[in-house]
């Protein structure tokens, strides 16, 4: 075109010309909060099922695979299992649960006596009453110490983290969504303002070449590169360069998620130490996952051992009286009773499990010990594989939104 016929052209449709570098933020905008929402909405599959025609978020998508990684970091970098236990003192539990323990003897020894001998319990003198009550008292929290002190050193033979993460993560994918949402908000945010500034940029580029062409195709194309390139270049901005580094001589950058360690740390180990590992989920999954058939196998040995031991001297009388057979079922009830009464009697020392674990600060201080490249794996693995299909999507929005602009300028 020629300068008068340009200027002539900007005269006439000078608010489309003003606009297009708006629009292109907008676009920018726009397309980054999809890209945004379709990593983590919806959570469920929504479309036509049993075909590729509809979408997952990408992070309940790959929800398996991205709670292996998160519980890959956690157990390979940040917690140590056995050391974390080692910290609990056997004395200090068997004195947290004494009380309730002390409940817990009193009603099974009536219990399982009433049970294989009805009536002998209420006949008993009370003095005897109080003479086995005091020797099972007595024996109880020798019992519990002497279980806690084996655990404390080898807690791994009957808690497995990792299973216990990672199923909780995958059953809990809003959680898993919040473990990275939460902690990088100021990296979505500042993925959506990129759209912005860079848009408006591209959109000045933009509105310069349509005066020059008025080719139909400036509109979707720009559109499409806007769309494009700023979130692939957004997305580099969070993780690279992972140490300061100046550019230009002027502007000196450092990927942002690198430059915020301590509040990604504070947040991270928050989330991780009251939803992941919490207190009550680590005992339960010690006393409900796969390996807790051997903490039940110390329990009944243990127990047995101490019946055994409570009746040395009298095992000959007790197993004339009740069969040797029956003394044995006795222990086997005694145990299983125990192990039933194991939840309730746990729930008393999960504040100072809290306390002396320590795990939110434990992290804390391990992920101010990471390089670089491990901190960027908390969460560069949400975006990595599947970040074609967001940058895709920001392409195709753009793509279209030029066409409507190409549609609104010429009609």
């Amino acid at each position: 075109m020629q300068f008068h016929a340009i200027l002539a052209d900007l005269g006439q449709h000078w608010p489309v010309y003003v606009s297009m570098p708006f629009i292109a933020a907008a676009i920018g905008y726009v397309t980054k909060r999809v890209a945004i929402e379709m990593m983590f909405r919806p959570v469920e599959f929504v479309g036509i099922k049993g075909t590729v025609i509809g979408w997952r978020g990408v992070l309940p998508h790959n929800a398996a695979r991205m709670a292996a990684i998160a519980t890959e970091l956690l157990t390979n970098n940040l917690i140590d299992m056995r050391e974390i236990f080692a910290r609990l003192d056997p004395e200090r539990v068997a004195k947290e649960v004494e009380g309730p323990l002390l409940h817990v003897v009193e009603d099974l020894t009536s219990e399982i006596i009433e049970q294989y001998q009805p009536g002998l319990w209420d006949r008993l003198p009370e003095a005897a009453r109080a003479l086995l009550l005091r020797q099972i008292r007595a024996e109880a929290p020798r019992l519990v110490r002497k279980i806690m002190a084996e655990l404390s050193t080898d807690i791994n033979s009957v808690l497995d983290v990792n299973d216990m993460a990672i199923t909780h993560l995958v059953q809990d994918k809003e959680l898993l969504n919040r473990l990275i949402r939460d902690i990088a908000q100021p990296e979505l945010n500042f993925i959506a303002n990129c759209g912005i500034v860079f848009g408006f940029v591209l959109g000045v580029v933009q509105t310069v070449v349509w005066a020059l062409t008025h080719a139909p195709l400036v509109m979707p194309l720009f559109g499409l590169g806007v769309g494009w390139f700023t979130d692939w270049l957004a997305l580099k901005m969070i993780f690279f360069p992972r140490a300061p580094r100046r550019f230009f001589g002027v502007v000196t950058w450092q990927g942002i998620f690198q430059k915020r360690r301590a509040e990604v740390a504070r947040d991270y180990a928050k989330v991780v130490a009251t939803e992941v590992l919490s207190t009550k989920r680590i005992l339960t999954a010690i006393l409900h996952g796969p390996r807790a058939d051997r903490l039940f196998a110390l329990i009944q040995r243990e127990v047995e051992q101490a019946i055994d031991d409570q009746f040395r001297v009298a095992r000959p009388l007790v197993t004339l009286t009740v069969g040797t057979r029956r003394f044995q079922q006795v222990k086997l009830v005694a145990v299983a009773k125990s192990i039933e009464k194991l939840p309730d009697t746990l729930a008393y020392i999960e504040d100072y499990v809290t306390e002396a674990l320590d795990i939110r600060n434990t992290i804390v201080d391990r992920m101010a010990k990471l390089t670089p490249l491990e901190f960027e794996m908390l969460l560069r693995p949400a975006f990595r594989q599947e970040e074609w299909k967001l940058i895709a999507v920001g392409a195709l929005i753009g793509f279209l939104v030029g066409e409507i602009q190409v549609f609104a300028f010429l009609h």
